[in-house]
């Protein structure tokens, strides 16, 4: 297998600071790496720093991709005879919120979706909730007041103010209900070929039985305790495109060695 990470855009021969000490890490587990330009990538032209050889699997580590540039990736890497560890469907499968949310619907908050030029006040009246968190189908607003509000009447402004900030907006858009989850208990769990990893030994039982559930060789999963301490699952991705977050790079490293 190999690890593909985009390469420094003024270097093509390093790896990207933001994947550096993670690129390191791989190498010195015995994980065959290479590099690409994002840059080219982007332009519509890609080259990995390394042959692939017939039959080769290729797993991507970098920059997070629409599914249709994720499908272009793909067709990419099987031009040069290997293949993909990842699909094309399950990537969206765990990247899109709705495609994972009727899976783990008894574990998370509860969710509506709807098109980002919906009536909300007609959509959700009747709901009642205690806050309104908002998101497209893959990010949330990270910037100015953030993504929770607290009536229905907030939530087109917000919608706008994504689309300003980011330029579009994905999918469309998903209102999930407010739960209260006690300070500094999230924490990111990966899943690798059907095996739960953390950045301790520990998993707990609602991960594991999540990672028999969803479809994709590799997600992330973040928990959380609410404030009634029931565990929760706060989020999913595809683990290719997801943050470290909490984890070093070395331990990172040898989930995907699993030399564990």
């Amino acid at each position: 297998m190999h690890i593909l990470y985009p390469s420094d855009p003024f270097d093509k021969s390093r790896p990207d600071e933001q994947y550096a000490d993670e690129y390191h890490a791989v190498v010195s587990v015995g994980l065959q790496v290479a590099l690409f330009s994002f840059e080219d990538f982007e332009a519509g032209f890609f080259k990995a720093s390394c042959p692939f050889a017939p039959g080769d699997s290729v797993l991507y580590r970098g920059w997070m991709l629409t599914p249709d540039a994720y499908a272009f990736l793909v067709a990419r890497i099987r031009e040069k005879g290997a293949i993909e560890v990842t699909s094309i469907r399950q990537y969206q499968h765990s990247h899109y919120l709705p495609e994972w949310y009727p899976l783990l619907v008894d574990f998370t908050s509860e969710t509506v979706v709807l098109a980002s030029d919906a009536n909300f006040n007609r959509a959700l009246d009747g709901l009642n909730w205690p806050g309104y968190f908002i998101k497209d189908y893959v990010k949330s607003l990270n910037t100015g007041s953030g993504s929770l509000v607290e009536t229905t009447e907030d939530i087109a402004p917000l919608v706008e103010i994504m689309r300003q900030y980011r330029g579009q907006i994905e999918g469309g858009i998903c209102v999930r209900r407010k739960e209260d989850y006690l300070d500094e208990t999230e924490c990111r769990f990966f899943v690798f070929r059907g095996r739960a990893y953390g950045v301790t030994l520990e998993v707990p039982d609602l991960v594991t039985m999540c990672a028999q559930l969803i479809d994709s060789p590799f997600f992330s999963i973040d928990v959380a305790f609410r404030s009634d301490g029931v565990l929760r699952v706060v989020e999913l991705g595809d683990g290719q495109v997801s943050d470290r977050k909490e984890w070093s790079a070395e331990r990172f490293a040898r989930m995907l060695s699993c030399s564990e």
